[in-house]
């Protein structure tokens, strides 16, 4: 008889490469992986042998990047969406989409399970499994790291495990930081990061770029193009969103911008500390958000600041396919349809400093902002103004001045 076939999220990455083993040894399943490639360039070398000689009956690797750059990370651009005012949602919104090819997999091979390696305390069991249940309910998901069978608690069990299997590893545990790279970011668990008193050890720890102490001395400018809230061109040559994004990791990580270090609060009740890497991601939001102060007005532009905490919050905990953040997204999406225009920055040392803004939907007026008096604005128009403006709080003052002689 044929076995059940379960589909496996499969990084290539310790955790993944022990569970195959483990489900066919624990459930007896024909075990078929699926690499969801969302930008993850190197860790991709070498996947198709190391999947079979774990026990894999077939390996999938689908390039989805530019579904990711296009329907997942501009649309948290445009919605200027940041967890907790730092953290870029790289891995966040990479997870909906690759449980959405999980299941486009699962459908394809009869699978009854789909599996996956996050851990118990993570963020990415809930993103990866509200996805599934948005997508398909009726598929079993199976949390290895929640199963009552899985004993292997530590990285160490795992290697030891996959060396008792005949499975050699290029790595080991005293020196691998739990890491999750994709175009947009690369975030950095473990090791001596796992304590908050901790200096980070860059030298170990940067892949995408440098410290701002290792940056250039000479600065360099750059401009991006925008049209309605979509980068289109960098220094005038014209690209599609995911050459733009790697174009700005390159430029970011030579400047040493994008270097976070976060004790972030997780869904499931605990603070964890993490460094990422987001060197053009941080390019681009900025610049977004720079042409966003010129187009926007005032009360918009403090309601998508609502917006986009709200936005920020339903992607971190795994709400992607929500009615809440599809309609959030149609708010967003009418919002840009004045961000147009050519942003320029200039790079140093980590630090993105303006250089100068333009857009033909500009609410910036010259003769207006100017202290010359013009045919729109009289500053005695002011007068009025500041009258009607103040006058509850005036009239709050009366009333506790008449108070206070009443009390005398």
């Amino acid at each position: 008889m044929a076995k059940d076939k379960v589909v496996l999220a499969y990084s290539g990455g310790l955790d993944t490469t022990a569970i195959i083993p483990w489900l066919k040894e624990t459930y007896d399943y024909d075990v078929i992986c699926a690499c969801i490639d969302v930008g993850q360039e190197s860790e991709l070398e070498g996947l198709d042998e190391r999947a079979k000689y774990s026990g894999a009956s077939k390996l999938y690797i689908l390039d989805v990047v530019d579904e990711l750059c296009d329907e997942y990370i501009m649309p948290t651009v445009q919605a200027d969406a940041v967890y907790e005012n730092k953290y870029l949602l790289g891995t966040s919104f990479a997870r909906p989409l690759i449980a959405k090819k999980l299941v486009e997999v699962a459908r394809k091979e009869g699978a009854v399970a789909i599996c996956h390696g996050a851990t118990g305390k993570g963020n990415d069991q809930l993103r990866f499994e509200l996805s599934i249940k948005a997508l398909a309910p009726d598929i079993k998901v199976i949390a290895v790291w929640r199963q009552p069978e899985w004993k292997l608690d530590s990285r160490d069990a795992e290697i030891a495990y996959c060396q008792a299997h005949g499975i050699n590893l290029p790595f080991d545990a005293a020196h691998s930081y739990s890491r999750d790279r994709n175009i947009w970011h690369i975030s950095h668990e473990g090791l001596e990061l796992e304590n908050p008193a901790n200096e980070p050890n860059y030298d170990d720890l940067l892949v995408l770029g440098v410290t701002p102490e290792k940056a250039p001395d000479e600065d360099e400018y750059l401009t991006l193009d925008f049209e309605k809230g979509i980068p289109t061109a960098i220094n005038g040559t014209k690209m599609k969103v995911s050459d733009i994004i790697r174009e700005l990791n390159r430029l970011g990580g030579k400047h040493g911008i994008g270097i976070i270090d976060i004790v972030e609060n997780r869904v499931v009740g605990m603070k964890s500390r993490g460094v990422y890497e987001t060197p053009g991601g941080t390019i681009l939001m900025e610049a977004h958000k720079q042409l966003e102060e010129l187009t926007l007005d005032r009360e918009t532009l403090a309601y998508k600041k609502l917006v986009a905490t709200k936005f920020a919050d339903l992607v971190y905990e795994g709400k992607w396919f929500c009615p809440l953040r599809e309609s959030l997204q149609a708010f967003v999406e009418k919002t840009q349809e004045t961000v147009t225009g050519q942003v320029k920055m200039r790079l140093y040392k980590g630090n993105i400093i303006k250089a100068g803004t333009t857009s033909p939907y500009s609410l910036y007026s010259e003769s207006l902002a100017s202290f010359t008096t013009g045919e729109l604005y009289d500053h005695k128009d002011a007068t009025g103004f500041i009258n009607l403006f103040g006058l509850s709080m005036k009239v709050r003052a009366m009333m506790n001045e008449k108070n206070k002689n009443n009390d005398k």
